[in-house]
Parts: C-alpha cells; sequence; structure tokens
C-alpha cells in the first residue's frame, strides 16, 4: 500500500474544500490505516468509532432496503464529522468545522475516494495530487 498517495489524497482533499480540519482512512475493523489529523484528535479511536458508526448506518441502509451505505454525517455544535465507506474493506472520515460546505465535501469527495480504494487495494499509486485539487 502506498502510504504517500494516501497522505496525498487526503492533504488534497483538504486544500480542495474549506472548512476540512482533519481526515483519516481506516479499515471496516476500526484499525487505522492513515491519518492527518490535530493533535487534540486521538486518529486510534477516531478510526475505531467512524467503524463502528459507518457499520451500523450500513447495517440500517441494508435493513430498510435502502441499498448500499455511501455516507454518514454527525453534526455538532462545532462541525461534523462525515463518514464515507471505500469500498467494502475501508472508510474515510472527514472532519469540518461549523462553516464547512456539506454538500460540497460530499461532491468533492466522490473521485478521492475511488482513488483511495484503488490505492488500498494496490491497483494504484499517485506521485502528486491530482489536477484540481
Amino acid at each position: 500500500m502506498d502510504h504517500k498517495a494516501l497522505a496525498l489524497e487526503m492533504r488534497g482533499l483538504r486544500e480542495q474544500v474549506t472548512g476540512i480540519t482533519d481526515t483519516a482512512v481506516a479499515a471496516a475493523d476500526g484499525l487505522l490505516i492513515a491519518a492527518d489529523t490535530a493533535d487534540s484528535i486521538d486518529p486510534e479511536g477516531l478510526a475505531a468509532l467512524a467503524a463502528a458508526g459507518l457499520g451500523l448506518a450500513r447495517r440500517t441502509a441494508e435493513a430498510t432496503a435502502r441499498g448500499s451505505l455511501r455516507r454518514t454525517v454527525t453534526y455538532g455544535s462545532h462541525g461534523c464529522a462525515a463518514f464515507y465507506a471505500v469500498g467494502d474493506t475501508a472508510l474515510m472520515v472527514v472532519l469540518g468545522d461549523e462553516g464547512i460546505d456539506v454538500d460540497h465535501l460530499h461532491r468533492a469527495t466522490q473521485p478521492a475516494l475511488h482513488r483511495i480504494d484503488l490505492i488500498l487495494a494496490g491497483e494504484a499509486t499517485t506521485e502528486k495530487a491530482p489536477e484540481g485539487v
């Protein structure tokens, strides 16, 4: 797995969407793969919580016949935490401040999620951030 490519994807997303404060990629079981977080955030704990939350949301989507889960968002008084499925085996969590445009975040995240899925599968590496990021 190309950890440099993952770091570039997370940094590129942060540069593309104003208001992103932290990002992490984890396995579906909650084990941290990569993180770009502030010192005040425990990346391992964040990965475990994100996996638990995404797993519950995934099961809810299946039980209610809503199809495959794409994302879930938790809103707090100081911002939000967005959890995205990366294929069937991983997830990405994005923390944003209270000014983040969540719709823009969702649109901007889709291409990055695809590239992260390829990186995790060992099918792609990135030498530089993609154009327009």
